[in-house]
């Protein structure tokens, strides 16, 4: 599949990757460019490119990214003092991979979302 993402890759396991957590539904893993002390993606098995090509059949898939999150945030101890998830949708979203993916930040406090300009 020539437009295939390399979170499909990362998936399949063709490319290096730290994998915290796969199931049949999603992955997740460190993003090797992180912002915070705990930056983890994750990401459904299936190839969806934004939240816009979402359909009902994705909707385990995208719940489980949820509930994975609160795991992983339990397993990096950042639970208790919080973190963020963030879905980027599109380019004026700022999402740079075009399968859709949930980013896990915490380790640190994070500050206000966006700038009041």
């Amino acid at each position: 599949m020539a437009d295939e993402s390399i979170f499909s890759k990362i998936i399949r396991k063709e490319i290096p990757a730290e994998i915290v957590y796969q199931d049949d539904l999603v992955t997740a893993f460190r993003d090797i460019h992180p912002l915070a002390p705990t930056h983890i993606l994750i990401v459904p098995n299936k190839e969806i490119a934004t939240v816009n090509d979402t359909t009902e059949a994705d909707e385990a898939a995208l719940g489980r990214m949820f509930t994975v999150a609160a795991k992983i945030a339990r397993q990096e101890g950042v639970a208790e003092s919080g973190y963020r998830l963030i879905v980027n949708c599109g380019k004026h979203g700022g999402q740079e991979v075009m399968h859709i993916h949930m980013h896990l930040l915490g380790g640190k406090a994070l500050g206000p979302m966006l700038s009041r300009k």
